[in-house]
């Protein structure tokens, strides 16, 4: 991992980097697309952007052969924070520093995907949507706010990937009362291009989703397909109770 990379990283670990309530600003749908390809870039993008300030203590390394990958490529390429592939994926920063030298630890990400749903679309629906819109604001602290999470701590760690943005406002007669006007968001503008198109920075950002939601509960797919069975299995148990009663009121009869 590059310097600048730990650099970005370590910028996050200032107070107020919990993922807060949403703004307001709508949802995008996060695509759904889980194929292995994905995952593993999910979880290469999770371990260079995310961990260094972020835990996900409830996950396994080796827990990422499920995806596909060998001991070799984790080892290689995914294992920064740990010696051996059956620990956990901590953060490479101990959470009594974070706490000594920015007065706040950052959140653990094991099952933000889950955390984060709500009547307004799914977690990964809110992370997606997140990690896309952030924009350059010298107003703040880190130079980055962000349309989900007004006012937010937490800088902007795939800038270099998705180029520099700001925001595009109107003037518009408040709904509520036509004797005020309000700010409206009405678009980004861009600043300076990234190392990715808008169209493959969209879809890196929707596999670091897809990873989190699979490590919310990698066992989703086989709890799914165990459930199919079962009902399976209890519908041929009815049928046959059916049957059995049929046969036992008969003879009542």
């Amino acid at each position: 991992m590059n310097l600048s990379k730990k650099l970005i990283a370590i910028l996050a670990l200032v107070p107020g980097l919990v993922f807060a309530a949403s703004g307001g600003h709508p949802l995008d749908k996060v695509p759904q697309q889980q194929t292995m390809a994905s995952l593993q870039n999910g979880a290469k993008l999770f371990v260079n952007y995310c961990l260094n300030c972020h835990a996900a203590s409830s996950m396994r390394y080796n827990r990422l052969m499920d995806l596909g990958l060998t001991e070799d490529q984790i080892k290689t390429n995914l294992l920064f924070s740990a010696d051996k592939v059956g620990e956990m994926m901590t953060t490479a920063m101990r959470p009594a520093d974070a706490k000594e030298w920015f007065g706040v630890v950052p959140p653990d990400l094991s099952v933000i995907a889950r955390a984060k749903s709500s009547s307004a679309g799914t977690g990964g629906d809110y992370l997606y949507t997140y990690l896309r819109t952030f924009y350059q604001d010298e107003t703040r602290p880190t130079g980055w706010n962000n349309l989900v999470v007004p006012n937010v701590a937490m800088p902007h760690v795939m800038w270099q990937q998705q180029g520099i943005r700001t925001i595009k406002m109107v003037e518009e007669v408040d709904p509520h009362d036509a004797s005020k006007k309000i700010q409206k968001f009405a678009g980004f503008e861009q600043v300076t291009k990234g190392s990715m198109t808008p169209l493959e920075f969209d879809a890196a950002t929707a596999d670091l989703v897809n990873f989190m939601q699979w490590m919310a509960e990698p066992a989703a797919e086989t709890r799914k397909k165990m459930g199919v069975w079962v009902l399976f299995l209890m519908s041929i148990f009815v049928l046959f109770a059916w049957l059995l009663s049929k046969s036992y009121w008969k003879e009542v009869k």
